[in-house]
C-alpha cells in the first residue's frame, strides 16, 4: 500500500495561499499549514478544550472592547512557504475581526495548551514561529501531575526577535501581561 492510498494527494504537496483560501471551513479545521506543508492534528481532550474555553473567556472579559479573546482559528504567520496555526487561544484587536486572514500584526497573545503529542511542538517549534512573526506575549499552558494547570508567560523583546521568561502560575493567574487578569485554571 502506498502513501497516495492512505492520505489525500494535497498531503504530500506544498499547499499556496491560493489553494488553502479555496478550502471549505470543514477542510481547514483540524489542521495547520507549516512551511507549507500540511499538518493534522488529532482532536483535543475535553480538558484540553475546556481550558482553552476558560482562559479565552476570562480574556476576553478583561480584554475591554479593543481587545477580543477567541479559540480556533488559524493565524497566518507568513504566505510564503504559507504557515497557518491555529493557537488554542488569540487574543487580538477587535477591529479585525473581520479581516482574513489574521495576520500576527493583529495578534497580542496566543496560548498553547499542551497536549500529550504536542509537548515537543508547543515548547519548541511554535514559540520560535510566533516570535519570528513578532507576536508580543506567548503563554504555554501545561497540565501539573496533580492536575492544576500551570502557566508559562513570555514576552517578545523586539530586537531579537526571541521570547523572554515571563512569569509562571500555578492554579490561578493574576495580573499577567498584557493585561490585568485573574483566572482560575486549578484542578481542572
Amino acid at each position: 500500500m502506498t502513501a497516495e492510498m492512505v492520505a489525500p494527494a494535497w498531503m504530500h504537496e506544498q499547499i499556496t495561499a491560493e489553494v488553502y483560501e479555496s478550502w471549505s471551513e470543514e477542510q481547514c479545521a483540524g489542521i495547520e499549514i507549516v512551511d507549507g506543508m500540511v499538518v493534522v492534528s488529532p482532536s483535543a481532550s475535553k480538558r484540553h478544550n475546556r481550558l482553552a474555553r476558560i482562559l479565552a473567556n476570562a480574556l476576553d472579559a478583561a480584554a475591554g472592547p479593543e481587545w477580543n479573546a477567541d479559540t480556533d482559528f488559524d493565524v497566518r504567520l507568513q504566505d510564503v512557504p504559507l504557515t497557518n496555526r491555529r493557537p488554542d487561544v488569540v487574543v487580538y484587536r477587535a477591529d479585525t475581526i473581520d479581516i482574513t486572514p489574521t495576520r500576527p500584526e493583529h495578534v497580542l497573545l496566543v496560548a498553547e495548551v499542551v497536549s500529550p503529542g504536542s509537548e515537543t511542538t508547543d515548547r519548541i517549534v511554535k514559540v520560535d514561529q510566533y516570535a519570528k512573526a513578532g507576536i508580543g506575549f506567548y503563554w504555554r499552558i501545561e497540565q501539573a501531575a496533580t492536575g492544576v494547570a500551570l502557566v508559562y508567560t513570555y514576552v517578545l523583546d523586539p530586537a531579537t526577535k526571541t521570547y523572554r521568561d515571563g512569569d509562571v502560575f500555578t492554579g490561578v493567574l493574576k495580573a499577567a501581561a498584557p493585561f490585568p487578569v485573574e483566572i482560575d485554571l486549578g484542578q481542572i
